[in-house]
Formats: structure tokens, sequence, C-alpha cells
């Protein structure tokens, strides 16, 4: 089932020229191609984020961090 937005824009795109719709089509795979490679990305790297996370944790309990100037930024 498609969402009333999603409707909308492909009753808009079915107005336009064939090479135009196709350019519109081309742009929505590559966009759910992208997010998939994202979403796999992100799965495969749990791992690695959690022990990043927790040798940052590790640096502040041992006194080796400071504190962020936001105003430096």
């Amino acid at each position: 089932m498609m969402t009333e937005l999603l409707e909308r824009a492909i009753a808009k795109v079915k107005t336009l020229s064939e090479p135009e719709q196709d350019s519109f089509a081309a742009l929505i795979l590559e966009e759910i191609e992208d997010e998939a490679c994202w979403q796999k990305s992100f799965a495969n790297s749990q791992e690695a984020l959690a022990r990043l996370a927790a040798e940052a944790m590790a640096e502040d309990r041992a006194g080796k961090t400071q504190p962020l100037d936001v105003d430096a930024l």
C-alpha cells in the first residue's frame, strides 16, 4: 500500500515526458539502494561502535578527557 503523499508524487510524475519519468525513477531507485547500503553498514558496525564507546567511557573515567567548549567551535 502506498502513502497518500507517494500516490500524489507518482500521479505528478505520470504527467511528465518519458525521459523525465525515467530520471525520477532513477533517482528513487538510487535513493533506495543508498539507504539499503547505509542500513547494512550500520548493522555491520555495531560491535566496532560499542567498542569505541567503551574506550571513550574508560578514558573519561580515567580523567583523560576534557569538557567540550562549544563556544570555541
